[in-house]
């Protein structure tokens, strides 16, 4: 399962709105990928529809997509927002992660 936390939700709430997409319809699209200081990153982007394959979680009104390859990565992660002085922006808390850079953005197994 992907957690999203009520601040996220609220954020990306407002993020799709800005960018004309209605969460009734369109999706958080999370994934991981190769790179980043710690080998492996996050990858994230609004879609308007699933691709063969896809898992679908939901919470907090959110529609979260994620694709097979990267759910084993992910499973357990929250989808954090801070919009404090420190730290401003998206977060994952991902219990897989054995090491994070200090940005947040990469983690490594």
């Amino acid at each position: 399962m992907i957690n999203v936390s009520i601040e996220a939700a609220k954020k990306v709430t407002s993020l799709m709105k800005e960018d004309g997409k209605n969460t009734d319809s369109s999706f958080v699209r999370v994934g991981v990928k190769s790179g980043g200081c710690s080998g492996l990153s996050y990858d994230m982007d609004f879609v308007d529809q699933a691709k063969d394959g896809d898992q679908l979680f939901q919470e907090n009104g959110i529609k979260v997509l994620v694709e097979k390859k990267s759910l084993l990565y992910l499973i357990g992660t929250t989808l954090e927002y801070s919009g404090g002085l420190n730290g401003k922006g998206f977060a994952f808390n991902n219990p897989n992660a054995s090491r994070t850079c200090g940005c947040g953005e990469s983690f490594s197994l």
